[in-house]
């Protein structure tokens, strides 16, 4: 009968030698039973588990003996007996440092990777913010749309007129006032980067202040972006581009004062435009009629009145035709007419802008483009 007490480790006294295993588990064999732990009795005794054949417990054939304790005089334990026994704390702790540094370096790659993430999360992105009335945001947009402004001059048997226009194809199509070239059969155009070109009056309408003109043998031009007048909401800021007593290419900014202005203009050649072309000889500047009163002299019997957008930017004569833009770089109108009181610099003088200035809206220029393509209105 086989002794089925003898503790987890012990050597069969009749087999001092344990057989080999050629492929031994890296960790060691479960005991036949759970260990038990140690009792401590209220006087203070440690109490060991012990065995039938060792330490004067019983052994019984057949099955698990039962424990006999013995009192040692200190609560230190006894050396391990037996190879497995004591190879099995070591392996343990083997198997969890091992599972502890997987699971610590997967943590710390973990981290690693969710810091990294919230550092290039975190980290602003440089934006240019174009609807700043910073110099940045100004800069920006007549950095971009100066070369699409031009300035024109046009000779007719009644003055020279001075004014502004847009470029609005490639091939060499402009925009500007009809009052900057009513009369004239050629005009000059000057680029922003110097060069001068000749063009022709493709078309003009008197009753919307508009007019065409085509820079002939032109091609490579930078055209404008045409927007969208009808998003313009009052304070939304705004530049202004044209040139202003011959001065090309001047950039002023504000914003957009108002909207649907009643803003009303000559329509005959020789009234408020051939003021206009007299300027140099002391008359009165761009005259408009605006809430049933006079600015800048008089328009004459034959009127025409347009829904303007109304911009504290600053303009003067020679912005005729010239762009206000939105901060998107868009034309969102054709500046038109300004007040600049004559009483601030004298009989028959101009005070220059005082920021009431009016702009066409740029809705009402698409939708004129096909006819001033075909000869305009004329009248």
């Amino acid at each position: 009968m086989t002794d089925s007490t003898r503790p987890y480790g012990a050597q069969d006294p009749q087999h001092p030698q344990q057989p080999q295993h050629p492929q031994r588990s890296p960790y060691p064999v479960p005991p036949a039973y759970p260990p038990q732990q140690p009792v401590t009795t209220a006087s203070g005794v440690t109490v060991w588990p012990g065995d039938g054949a060792g330490n004067g417990g019983n052994g019984g054939g057949g099955g698990q003996a039962p424990y006999a304790g013995f009192a040692e005089p200190t609560p230190q334990p006894p050396a391990p007996r037996g190879g497995h026994r004591a190879r099995k704390p070591v392996a343990l702790l083997a198997a969890v440092a091992f599972v502890a540094a997987v699971v610590g370096g997967g943590s710390a790659a973990l981290v690693g990777e969710l810091t990294s993430r919230a550092d290039s999360v975190s980290q602003p992105t440089p934006v240019r913010n174009a609807s700043s009335r910073s110099e940045g945001g100004v800069a920006a947009v007549a950095k971009a749309v100066s070369p699409s402004i031009v300035e024109i001059k046009a000779q007719t048997t009644s003055g020279r007129s001075t004014g502004s226009g847009v470029v609005v194809t490639a091939d060499g199509e402009i925009v500007t006032n009809n009052h900057v070239v009513a009369g004239a059969d050629t005009v000059q155009v000057a680029f922003s980067d110097g060069s001068t070109k000749t063009a022709k009056v493709v078309g003009t309408d008197p009753g919307k202040d508009l007019a065409l003109i085509k820079v002939q043998g032109a091609s490579g031009l930078k055209a404008a972006k045409l927007g969208d007048s009808g998003k313009v909401r009052v304070g939304d800021e705004v530049v202004a581009i044209g040139s202003p007593e011959g001065l090309t290419g001047t950039v002023t900014s504000g914003i957009v004062s108002a909207l649907d202005r009643d803003v009303t203009v000559s329509k005959e050649q020789g009234q408020g435009q051939g003021q206009e072309r007299q300027r140099r000889g002391g008359g009165p500047q761009w005259p408009f009629e605006f809430g049933g009163n006079q600015y800048n002299g008089d328009t004459g019997s034959s009127k025409t009145t347009y829904k303007a957008i109304q911009t504290d930017a600053s303009l003067n004569p020679g912005n005729s035709g010239g762009a206000l833009i939105n901060m998107n770089g868009e034309i969102i109108g054709i500046n038109s007419a300004m007040y600049a009181p004559s009483s601030a610099a004298g009989a028959g003088g101009s005070a220059g802008s005082v920021g009431l200035g009016f702009a066409i809206p740029v809705d009402t220029v698409k939708a004129d483009l096909a006819g001033l393509r075909a000869g305009g209105s004329g009248s």
